[in-house]
């Protein structure tokens, strides 16, 4: 799909060799107000959705509140680790969603969203300030649902909320 391709895109334009920079990304505040608003907006087509069942196997979506305070004393590895934790459950959840969604219009919401979370998981993935790859091996705090616009609810909160504030710890370091 065009706009995770963008993302993924956009963001590849600016890798140095061996380490991504995200400075565009991070630098350019309308990106990040982009992607809230895509977020909001396939939130609002979803549930504009006619008569979406609930999942028959509950999915297992992350808990993305946070509190301000504790978030800002967290290294930008740390978080970066926690978002990763977080979209990594998403995308499964997404992933399992897909498989018992038939109706059209869910699917296709679905699918976009896959692709949107699954590009900034890849995306987050490239750049880190420790050495060491990252391993999936983390337990984020998490909660089962049936619904699938809670999927959409969590995926918005997650980039209006850690994402967003990851972006700007990152603009104050890398955007003088």
């Amino acid at each position: 799909s065009p706009p995770g391709l963008l993302l993924l895109t956009s963001f590849l334009l600016h890798v140095e060799e061996g380490h991504a920079s995200p400075t565009r990304l991070v630098c350019d505040n309308r990106l990040i107000q982009k992607y809230i608003g895509e977020a909001k907006d396939m939130e609002k087509r979803v549930g504009q959705c006619q008569a979406l069942p609930a999942l028959s196997c509950p999915t297992v979506l992350p808990l993305v509140d946070f509190s301000l305070q504790q978030w800002k004393s967290k290294s930008n590895e740390t978080k970066r680790r926690e978002i990763l934790c977080d979209l990594a459950l998403l995308v499964g959840a997404t992933a399992g969603a897909q498989g018992q969604v038939t109706q059209e219009c869910g699917a296709t919401q679905l699918s976009q969203l896959y692709q949107h979370a699954n590009s900034f998981l890849l995306l987050l993935q490239t750049f880190s300030w420790e050495v060491g790859p990252w391993e999936p091996g983390c337990s984020p705090r998490s909660m089962e649902q049936t619904h699938v616009t809670a999927i959409f609810l969590t995926y918005r909160q997650l980039v209006q909320g850690k994402l967003r504030f990851f972006f700007h710890d990152l603009a104050k370091d890398l955007c003088k």
